[in-house]
Formats: C-alpha cells, sequence, structure tokens
C-alpha cells in the first residue's frame, strides 16, 4: 500500500472525543513495551510520527492516525507493567474497553504480542475479550529481530497454538527493524478494507 500523507489526528479518552465520520479503523492492542508505536511508524515508512518510548506506559490516551484520508490507525494504551496508579490503570481500562464496545468502525484488530515470550495473563484476557466482542482480529508476533529468522516460523506456530487453538485467526510476524514482514501485514489489512 502506498502511504502518501498520515498524520496523527487527536488523543481521546470518550466517545466525544472521537473522530467524527465513518473511515475504518485499524486498532492495535497489546501489553506495555510490545512496539505498537514502532509498529505504525515502520508500517507507515515514517520515522517518528508515533512516539516511541523506552519507558512503558507512556500512551494513556487513545491515538488516532488518519492514514490519507482512508482509515484510521488506533492506537490503544498498553496493559501490563506500566508505572500507573492502580486507578489510572482502572480509568484507562475503562475508556479502552468503552471504545471497542462502542465504536462503530472498527473493521480489524490488530493484536500485537512479543514473539519471544509466552502469551501473559493479560494477554490471554485481551485475546478473549476480542473473541467474545466477536472483534475481527489478525494477531502479530512482534520484536522478530531477537531471534533467529530460521526460528520465527516455529515459534510463530508455538504462539498460535498456545495462544489460539480453537480458532482460526492470521499469526503473523513482524519486526520494525527487518521490514521484511510489512507486506504480509498490508495484505491482511487491505482484504479487510
Amino acid at each position: 500500500m502506498i502511504i502518501k500523507d498520515p498524520k496523527f489526528e487527536i488523543s481521546a479518552v470518550s466517545e466525544k472525543q472521537y473522530p467524527k465520520g465513518d473511515l475504518p479503523e485499524i486498532v492495535l492492542v497489546g501489553k506495555s513495551n510490545v512496539g505498537k508505536s514502532s509498529f505504525i511508524n515502520t508500517m507507515l515508512n515514517r520515522k517518528g510520527l508515533a512516539r516511541t518510548s523506552n519507558t512503558p506506559g507512556k500512551t494513556r490516551q487513545i491515538n488516532f492516525y488518519n492514514i490519507d484520508n482512508k482509515f484510521y490507525f488506533v492506537d490503544l494504551p498498553g496493559y501490563g507493567f506500566s508505572k500507573m496508579s492502580k486507578q489510572e490503570q482502572i480509568k484507562v481500562g475503562g475508556f479502552i474497553e468503552d471504545y471497542l464496545i462502542k465504536s462503530k468502525n472498527i473493521k480489524l484488530i490488530i493484536f500485537l504480542i512479543d514473539i519471544r515470550h509466552n502469551p501473559t495473563a493479560d494477554d490471554k484476557l485481551m485475546y478473549d475479550f476480542i473473541i467474545n466482542q466477536n472483534l475481527p482480529c489478525i494477531i502479530i508476533a512482534n520484536k522478530a529481530d531477537k531471534i533467529a529468522v530460521t526460528k520465527v516460523d516455529a515459534q510463530v506456530t508455538a504462539l498460535a497454538n498456545e495462544l489460539n487453538p480453537l480458532h482460526d485467526l492470521t499469526f503473523l510476524p513482524f519486526s520494525s527493524e527487518r521490514k521484511i514482514y510489512a507486506e504480509r501485514v498490508w495484505d491482511s489489512i487491505e482484504s479487510i478494507l
């Protein structure tokens, strides 16, 4: 896919702040520090459009990126080991759930997990939520550059068996460093759009 003019549009914490209109939304979910911002930058071939951080939990709002007025990438705050207080985690969790339930424009969930680790309890909770909401989903095994190229396919299969034994979801490797997997992800996105 050729992207000409992607731009950050708005950060939101409630439905009244979501962008107006009916552009399709491709939603990124995953734990803190799994690489959602790097994923966006790599897919759009832009270095700093989505801010990356070495500190988990920096994203605390829903960020909408307008992709050539054709669709949105929607970056949800990560879950897991951020330094948010319990009260703040509950608040952020509430507006994430609210968005996932109420948005009428979600066309695809891109669920990022770390290729190097078994899915966490939080990953499994998010997975169950996505399945129970009947949201279309692909799962990205991110940070594939952190393991040997020869082990990538086997690790993706192992993660699929661990997380998705009863459902027929697409699992794809990804690496912001290698960039060799982006085309397969674009193919999945374009098939939904």
